[in-house]
């Protein structure tokens, strides 16, 4: 008969999957580890916290500078509107002293 490795591989595979039965002290030393208090988890509860302060801080940050921004587009916008209608009034107050002027001559 031929050596298949697939065979052998399912066999260390299912050796390795086959249930077998808990040593009797290991319930009592995971409840014995569950109870003690540990210090890394405190700490871990401040790195969080910590993080959760300046991801919030950094959101802020972002949000308060997209704010300005927009404000400085807006008033920047608001200054071109202005400049058109100063422009647009010096033209129609020359097209208004060209037709007086028309006017005047017309009636001469």
């Amino acid at each position: 008969m031929e050596h298949n490795p697939i065979d052998e591989f399912e066999q260390e595979l299912q050796q390795a999957f086959a249930r077998r039965p808990a040593p009797p002290s290991l319930k009592r030393k995971l409840m014995e580890r569950r109870r003690r208090p540990q210090p890394q988890r405190l700490f871990m509860t401040w790195q969080r916290l910590a993080a959760s302060l300046v991801l919030t801080a950094v959101l802020a940050g972002g949000i308060e500078w997209r704010i300005a921004d927009q404000r400085r587009k807006e008033e920047a916008a608001r200054e071109q509107v202005f400049t058109a209608l100063r422009i647009t009034s010096h033209a129609l107050n020359q097209m208004n002293a060209r037709l007086a002027a028309r006017r005047r001559g017309t009636q001469d």
